[in-house]
C-alpha cells in the first residue's frame, strides 16, 4: 500500500510483518529519504517490539523527532538506545545532542554531552550551536574555547549564533579570527548575512565587496537586506549585478518589492522571470498572490490560483494562507471563506485575513462574529487581531463590542499600541463621543501622534463640533506635537472645518498659516490597472 507524505509524494508503505529483520532498517532509511518521517517513526514503533535497535537506524529516527519536534519520542529512542547500549556510539550521542539542542532541551543535550565517553568535533559542534540556538552565547563561548579542534562548522555556528543575537561586534571579531584555511565562502556569506539580517548594510556591504568569491545566497542576503531597510533603488543595483541568476535571486526580488509596496514591480518581474525561463515555485506565489490582494486583482489572483492548481503545488500553510488574504482582500469573501472553512490548522495570519477582509468589506459583523471563533480556537487573537476587529467595530458602529475588545488586550497580555488607541479614538468618534475620545487621548501612556488627533479632528468635522477642534488647536499648539511640526496637511482639515461652521476668521487665520508653510491640498485621484490585451 501508500501514502502521501508532507511533501506530497507517493511512499511505499511496508507492514512490518512482511519484511525480514534484517531489511527493516533499510525500510526506515527509505522513508526518511523519501522525506516521510512520520512513516518512519510509526513504522520503527511497529518493529521495535521485535527487534533489536540498530545504531546506524538511531541518528535517522532522531533527525525525524527534530523535524517534527516530537521531544517526547526522542527521550524514548534514548531510553532504548540507553538499554541496547547504542548510546556508547558516538554518533548516537551526537543525534541526541543535535535533537535536545533543536527542540530547546539544552540541559539534557548537555547532560548527553556530558555523559559520552568518545566525542568528535561534530559533537562539539552540536553542543555549540545548541547553546546559541537557545541563546545562551556565554556557555558557547566557553565551549568554544575548550574545544581540542575546530572546523569551518565550529567557527560558523559561532558567528551565526552571535549575529542571531545581534551582538555584530563579537561575530566580526570572531569572523577576523577565522583561520584562512577554514574560512569559506560560506563564512563569509553567513557574516554578510549577520548584517544584512540586523539592517547593517554598510557592513554587509564591506564584507561583500572583499569576498574573494561569492555563492548565490549572497547575492540574495544582499538584496533582502536593502529589501529590509527600504532601500529599493539599492536591492536593484545588487540584483542587476548577479552574473547568473537564479529562482532565489527573482523571489528575493519579488518579495522585497511586494514588502515595500512595490507591487506593480513586482508583477513586472513576474512576467521577466518567467520569459528568462523560470518556473514558479510556492514563495514566488505567495509574494504574487500578496500583490494581488494589495492591488485589488483578483482576476490576477485567480490566474495565480490556476497556476497553484496546474503546477500540483501543495497546498500548505503558507499557500492557503496567501490564498485566503488575496480573495479577502479582493472582495471576494466567499471563496476566502471556502477555502478557509477547508482547513485543517488555521494560523494567526489566516484568522486575521478574514477578520480584516471582512472589515474592510463592510461585513462589520461578520468580522466580530469571526474574532469570537478565533477566541475558541487553538489559536489566540495577537495585536493585528485586535487592530481589525477594532477597525471592524469603528466602522459597523459597535462601540460597547468595541470598548469591550479593548479591554481584552489586557487579558491576552498585549500592550495596547497607537494603534489600537487610534482604532477606538476612531470609533468613539464617529459614534459622536468625541469628549471620551478627547479623555481618552489625554489618558494614553504614549505621546498621542497626528494619526490620532487627526481622527479626533475628521470626528470634530463631521459631528459640526467646532469647541473641540478649538481644545485640539489649543492642545497642539501648546504641545509642540507632530500634528503642526510632521503632518502640516491638518491645517488643511482646521481650514475646513471652520469654514464649515462659518467660521471666517478663523477659517482665513489657516488659510495664512497653510499659504506662509506653503501647504497645498492634495488632489484627489484614482488609478486603473489596466491588463495587457
Amino acid at each position: 500500500m501508500s501514502s502521501t507524505n508532507s511533501n506530497n509524494r507517493q511512499v511505499t508503505w511496508v507492514s512490518p510483518e512482511n519484511i525480514e529483520s534484517s531489511n527493516w532498517s533499510f525500510t526506515i532509511k527509505n522513508f526518511i529519504a523519501q522525506g516521510a518521517p512520520k512513516q518512519a517513526l510509526k513504522f520503527y514503533a511497529n518493529v521495535r517490539t521485535n527487534h533489536s535497535v540498530i545504531i546506524g537506524v538511531v541518528p535517522l529516527l532522531l533527525k525525524a523527532c527534530t523535524s517534527l519536534s516530537m521531544v517526547f519520542y526522542g527521550r524514548v529512542i534514548h531510553s532504548e538506545s540507553l538499554k541496547s547500549g547504542a548510546l556508547s556510539d558516538v554518533m548516537v550521542g551526537t543525534s541526541l545532542i543535535s535533537m535536545y539542542g533543536k527542540c530547546g532541551c539544552i540541559l539534557d543535550a548537555r547532560k548527553v554531552f556530558d555523559c559520552m565517553t568518545e566525542r568528535n568535533v561534530v559533537s562539539w559542534n552540536a553542543m555549540i550551536g545548541g547553546y546559541m540556538k537557545n541563546g545562551d552565547a556565554e556557555s558557547a563561548s566557553v565551549l568554544f574555547k575548550e574545544m581540542p579542534a575546530r572546523t569551518e562548522v565550529s567557527w560558523i555556528e559561532m558567528i551565526e549564533g552571535y549575529a542571531r543575537k545581534g551582538d555584530m561586534v563579537s561575530a566580526r571579531y570572531l569572523f577576523d579570527q577565522v583561520p584562512l584555511e577554514v574560512k569559506n565562502v560560506v563564512t563569509w556569506t553567513v557574516m554578510v548575512d549577520g548584517y544584512a539580517s540586523n539592517g547593517d548594510m554598510a557592513g554587509a556591504r564591506e564584507v561583500f565587496e572583499a569576498m574573494p568569491w561569492r555563492n548565490v545566497f549572497v547575492w540574495s542576503s544582499m538584496i533582502c537586506g536593502y529589501f529590509k531597510k527600504g532601500d529599493v533603488l539599492e536591492a536593484e543595483n545588487v540584483f542587476n549585478l548577479i552574473p547568473v541568476r537564479n529562482l532565489v535571486h527573482w523571489n528575493s526580488l519579488i518579495s522585497g518589492y511586494a514588502q515595500n509596496g512595490h507591487c506593480r514591480k513586482a508583477l513586472d518581474a513576474f512576467t521577466k522571470m518567467q520569459v528568462d525561463g523560470f518556473k514558479p515555485d510556492e514563495v514566488t506565489l505567495v509574494s504574487i498572490l500578496s500583490v494581488c490582494g494589495q492591488l485589488g486583482l483578483l482576476d490576477k489572483g485567480k490566474e495565480v490560483h490556476e497556476i497553484i492548481r496546474c503546477q500540483g503545488i501543495k497546498h500548505n500553510q503558507f499557500i492557503l494562507n496567501g490564498l485566503v488574504d488575496m480573495y479577502a482582500k479582493c472582495g471576494d469573501i466567499t471563496s476566502a471563506r471556502l477555502l478557509f472553512e477547508s482547513m485543517v490548522h488555521r494560523n494567526n495570519a489566516c484568522w486575521n485575513s478574514m477578520i480584516s477582509g471582512l472589515a474592510i468589506h463592510g461585513q462589520c459583523k461578520e468580522a466580530i462574529d469571526f474574532f469570537g471563533r478565533m477566541e475558541q480556537s487553538d489559536e489566540k487573537p495577537n495585536s493585528i487581531s485586535f487592530l481589525s476587529v477594532l477597525s471592524a467595530c469603528a466602522h459597523g458602529g459597535y462601540v460597547e463590542k468595541g470598548l469591550e475588545f479593548f479591554s481584552k488586550l489586557r487579558k491576552y497580555e498585549i500592550a495596547a499600541s497607537i494603534k489600537h488607541y487610534g482604532c477606538l479614538i476612531d470609533l468613539l468618534g464617529r459614534a459622536g463621543k468625541l469628549k471620551e475620545a478627547y479623555d481618552l487621548i489625554r489618558e494614553m501612556p504614549m505621546r498621542p501622534n497626528d494619526t490620532v488627533w487627526g481622527a479626533l479632528l475628521g470626528a470634530c468635522r463631521i459631528h459640526s463640533d467646532m469647541d473641540m477642534a478649538d481644545r485640539i488647536l489649543e492642545e497642539v499648539r501648546s504641545s509642540d506635537s507632530d500634528l503642526c511640526s510632521s503632518d502640516d496637511s491638518h491645517y488643511v482639515l482646521f481650514s475646513n472645518i471652520f469654514a464649515a461652521s462659518e467660521r471666517w476668521e478663523n477659517a482665513e487665520r489657516m488659510r495664512i498659516v497653510i499659504s506662509r508653510k506653503g501647504i497645498q491640498k492634495t488632489p484627489g485621484s484614482s488609478s486603473v490597472m489596466l491588463e495587457h490585451l
